[in-house]
């Protein structure tokens, strides 16, 4: 039941936002009632009402959306994921028919197969160019070396290498054992 109201729901607006699970149920229930939308019959306009629950958008599925994907096959619709719900972090999802129906033109390749392209939805982004200039690495290594070195604040202890004082204590007992006495 709650799948059919959220079809119903998806042919009314055009778009609801649900989570991403029940958008991905719904996405094959939407394709199916469309596919019978656009066959047109009447045992198909029947099979719809016993999928959707208002009549007023059976009557809009047959007369809007079912002449205007007549030459696509499937992909119906978009689903867009939205982020996480704030109260349970649920992955949230915008579902969308597809806005154009038909593909925009069908080009034909030496080989004989038929190539259609569909509409760019989301316009392409930029790169932008850097306008800084890169340094020789003569110059990079002179920034380094004129840098200031970070020396420890006054009252705080050096750090020392592990194991460093351990063999300068070492190297000092064997220094004085190993000098014969006179």
């Amino acid at each position: 039941m709650m799948l059919r109201n959220m079809v119903t729901s998806l042919l009314q607006h055009e778009k609801i936002e649900t989570t991403l699970a029940k958008a991905k149920e719904l996405r094959g229930l939407a394709d199916k009632v469309i596919l019978l939308a656009k066959r047109g019959d009447l045992h198909a306009r029947r099979q719809a009402l016993a999928i959707l629950t208002d009549k007023s958008v059976v009557k809009k599925l047959f007369s809007e959306i079912g002449p205007r994907f007549q030459e696509r096959t499937s992909g119906f619709t978009h689903i867009f994921r939205l982020g996480n719900r704030v109260g349970d972090a649920a992955p949230l999802s915008m579902v969308m028919l597809t806005e154009e129906g038909a593909p925009v033109s069908k080009e034909k390749k030496g080989t004989g197969k038929i190539r259609t392209k569909a509409k760019k939805t989301k316009p392409t982004k930029t790169k932008k160019k850097s306008t800084e200039k890169k340094r020789p690495e003569k110059e990079e290594k002179a920034v380094k070396e004129a840098e200031p070195t970070q020396e420890p604040a006054k009252g705080s202890t050096p750090t020392k290498k592990k194991g460093t004082a351990k063999t300068q204590t070492k190297k000092k007992s064997t220094e004085t054992t190993s000098k014969p006495s006179p």
